[in-house]
Parts: C-alpha cells; structure tokens; sequence
C-alpha cells in the first residue's frame, strides 16, 4: 500500500480519512483533494474493488471537472467497500453510517455516483443534509432520471465531430456500460440520427450491426434484467465490445477499461469519456497517434456535477440543461482549439486549461490547499 504521502502534489489531496464502523461493516475512504474554489463535490462510488489510489485518482479528477466547467467548488471522492447490490437495508445501514462519521467534514458534499443512487441520497440527507443528486420529492434534480450527464455527453460529441470527418447522422455507437449515463447517452445522441450498434453491462455485450432497440434494452433494465436478456442481437462477453468496429466508442463504467493492453484492439473514429478515468494516459497517447480524438472524462462528463452545482442553489431542470449545454460545448471547443493550435493531447490541454483554474483560485487563499489546519488523516 502506498504511503499517503506520495500522492501529494501542488494541488493536493488535502485530506484523505478512512473511516470504518464495525457494526454495520462500513469501510469506506474519503479523499477531499483540493478546496480552494470552494467545499468539494464528488460522487460515493461503491464497489468491492475499490481502493485509496482510486479513489484519489477520481477526487482529482473532480478537481479538474469543477474547475473547468467553473463551479465554486472543488474536487473529492468517496469509494465505500462493498457488493452495491447487497441487501438495501444493509445498504442504507453502511450509508448512514458513513454520513454519520464525516457528519463535521464540511469541506464534502455528498454526492452519488457508481453503485449509489438518489435514493441513498435521502438517506444521506436524512443524517446530515450536505448531499445533492436527491430524489425530487425532497427537493433535487435527480440527475440521473433525467439524464444530466448523458445530455453533456451529446453535446460534447456534436462539437468533436467539427474535428472528426464524418457526421452524426448515421454514426454507429457503441456505449460500454448501459446504466445511468450509458442508457441517456444512447438516448440523446439517437435523437441527433446516430445508431446503437452495441452495449454491454456486468453480464455481458451485445451487438447488432443494423442496430439495437434502446428502448428495449431500457425495458430490461427496469425490469432488473440484463442487457443480454435482448433476443435480436448476437451475444458476447463484456470485454468482446472493444472489438466492435464503430465510429463513437463511449466508455460509461469502471476505470481503465482500455490500457496498453487491450488499445490496440479498439477500432473506432471518437472516443467521449463517459465514465471517469476509464482510459489510461498511456493508452490515449496511442490512441492518439493512431489519429482517435479521444475526449477526456472530466471535459465530457462534466454534466452531472454541473447538475449537482446548482441543485445545491436551489435551481431547476431547464436552467440546468442550458447551463450544461453551454459550458460543455465552449470547454470541448477550448480544449480541442488548444491541441490543434498548440499540437498537444487533448488531455494535455484539458489539464492545462482546468489548472490554470485551480491555481488562479489558489492565489487567493491564505492557505493555498485547506480551509483548515493541513494534513492527512
């Protein structure tokens, strides 16, 4: 296990807390990574494989996220141990818990993400009340029924196609990850004329050259059922969809799902980051030698923590997708202006231009990193 220590840097992290209650067996980390634009934003992730590196890996790109869609906030994660499909009062019981024992880190505001929903939201709210992406019967916007990152990612992707040589309309998609973000992706960029040739969950993929029904596959989803329960498709393992030859690949899962291993089998013409972290930087250095524009995760995600912003100020649903729509697009404009003039990556550029941000909101703190005593915990 690495040293808290080596992941500091200039920017942070600030603080990084491990906390654990025996009773209901909740092991969980928290890493608020740097605060200087404000408290810090960050989804609860669950899984059984999480750990500290990734967690510190996702806080930081939140720090990144929020500083370049130019939110007063900044960047922190929570990873919890844990199968998210245990037993809901199980759930509920480690997710109380966990709000209860950072009930005085004020410098987090509890959000959802990967294994966690609006309703663990609630619960949340219920303990200590500094959490959005809540249920709208207590007075959120519940981002993912709506589709706040999915949205984003549409509009992120009609601005990529300007530095791409092919259009929209009859663009074959494949999404790797057909839950929340997956599913609203697929649904907004078909109203835009582009095809769902293949998607996959943690049962597996599957593929149709001339197309899957999307809304099928969300019936199967809501039903608790599998995407691999669709009948008009071939059916393969999960890892099989990097192999689909298409022109958007849109990762919307786990992290480093494509590495120097496996990036060579990818055949596609765009990549949009829909999941955080889910490419390598090595591996999008290959992509892009091989000329694949490939979309950094915290330019083009950035829709749901945008969402969550102003949920938290009391806004509403259309001010919100306004407020998406214009910061994606001029941020995916800045940042792919920035790699053609200057010939860098477009993550190279992403961080260059989210830095500046976060710097710039350094200069005037009186602690640079903290809004209290520094260190780790």
């Amino acid at each position: 296990m690495k040293d808290v220590f080596s992941y500091a840097d200039e920017l942070g992290p600030s603080k990084i807390i491990h906390a654990y209650e025996p009773s209901v067996n909740m092991k969980a980390v928290l890493v608020i990574d740097n605060v200087a634009k404000g408290p810090s934003i960050g989804g609860i992730r669950m899984a059984e494989d999480v750990s500290t590196e990734e967690c510190f890996r996702l806080a930081r790109a939140m720090t990144f996220k929020n500083a370049a869609a130019g939110l007063p906030h900044g960047g922190g994660k929570i990873v919890v141990y844990g199968d998210p499909k245990m037993d809901k009062g199980e759930k509920q019981n480690i997710l109380r818990a966990l709000a209860s024992s950072l009930r005085n880190e004020e410098d987090y505001i509890f959000a959802p993400d990967m294994g966690t929903d609006e309703e663990c939201m609630a619960w949340i709210k219920d303990e200590v009340g500094r959490v959005v992406g809540l249920p709208r019967e207590v007075g959120g916007i519940p981002l993912d029924e709506i589709g706040a990152t999915g949205w984003g990612l549409s509009h992120v992707t009609d601005v990529a196609l300007k530095f791409c040589d092919f259009d929209l309309e009859g663009a074959r998609v494949v999404i790797q990850g057909f839950g929340a973000v997956g599913k609203n992706t697929a649904l907004f960029l078909r109203d835009q004329g582009a095809i769902l040739v293949a998607t996959a969950d943690t049962q597996g993929s599957v593929y149709n050259a001339k197309g899957l029904d999307i809304d099928a596959l969300i019936k199967l989803k809501e039903q608790g059922r599998s995407v691999n329960d669709y009948s008009d498709a071939q059916k393969m393992n999960g890892d099989a969809l990097i192999d689909i030859e298409c022109d958007i690949w849109v990762p919307a899962a786990r992290p480093d799902v494509i590495h120097d291993d496996n990036v060579g089998r990818l055949k596609t013409k765009l990549v949009v980051e829909g999941a955080n972290i889910p490419i390598t930087y090595s591996a999008e250095i290959t992509l892009h030698k091989q000329g694949v524009l490939c979309i950094p995760d915290f330019i083009a995600n950035a829709g749901g923590v945008i969402c969550a912003a102003m949920e938290y100020r009391g806004s509403n649903k259309a001010a919100v997708f306004q407020s998406i729509e214009e910061k994606l697009r001029r941020n995916t404009q800045m940042v792919l202006d920035r790699m053609k003039n200057e010939g860098v990556l477009p993550r190279q550029a992403a961080v260059e231009l989210a830095t500046e941000r976060v710097r710039k909101a350094m200069s005037y703190r009186r602690f640079s990193l903290f809004s209290s005593a520094p260190g780790f915990i």
